[in-house]
């Protein structure tokens, strides 16, 4: 990638996160960029051209880390900081989170790949239960929708979390990224067998 386009990138990404997606024209980034409209056409015809090279560029680290998740050492304490980097990794793209279903509304190549990351987010989850359930961590579940439904709550949390932040206009910071995790991760808490619940305390000794 060339360094204007990686810088074009750079600046549509810090316009989006502060004025959101609608508000940025491609005038407005080229006038930031100290650029002329035609110049900037030349690597990006239009702003949804912008869009999807930022969100493919949001997703890359997101798709590392599912290829790599079979490889790793899984326990509560790695999965506690592999969703607070994911959630680090949201506020650099916050534009998109904020903003998620009117995005996926109007570009349909993006909505496409969401749908079919999100089929791929339910089997990571699975996976993910599957083996803390074979450490003795997390117990059986009831019945096969319990899970489901779970993982559910959890997607569900994860795609959300940013846009009620900005609606309450709460401070995003190393504190509140810390208990967003913990928000998330006490919705297992349940599930877990006595072994998982202890193993749990350690990794979040202030809930308790």
């Amino acid at each position: 990638m060339s360094k204007t386009r990686k810088r074009i990138l750079s600046v549509s990404r810090v316009m989006f996160n502060e004025k959101g997606y609608s508000n940025v024209t491609i005038r407005m980034i080229a006038l930031q960029l100290n650029m002329s409209s035609g110049n900037l056409n030349y690597h990006f015809k239009k702003r949804e051209d912008i869009l999807e090279a930022l969100y493919f560029e949001m997703v890359e680290v997101f798709d590392d880390r599912v290829k790599n998740i079979s490889s790793t050492e899984i326990s509560l304490e790695t999965i506690k900081n592999d969703i607070i980097e994911s959630l680090f990794r949201m506020i650099e793209y916050r534009f998109f989170w904020t903003d998620l279903y009117n995005i996926l509304r109007l570009n349909e190549k993006l909505k496409k790949h969401f749908l079919n990351a999100h089929e791929e987010r339910i089997n990571g989850y699975k996976f993910l239960f599957k083996h803390i359930q074979e450490k003795g961590i997390l117990d059986s579940f009831r019945f096969e929708s319990e899970r489901d439904f779970l993982i559910e709550r959890m997607i569900g949390y994860s795609n959300t979390w940013l846009y009620n932040s900005f609606i309450y206009e709460i401070e995003i910071n190393k504190d509140y990224i810390a208990s967003r995790s913990e928000n998330l991760m006490g919705m297992l808490y349940p599930y877990l067998t006595d072994l998982g619940k202890s193993q749990y305390r350690v990794v979040f000794p202030k809930l308790f």
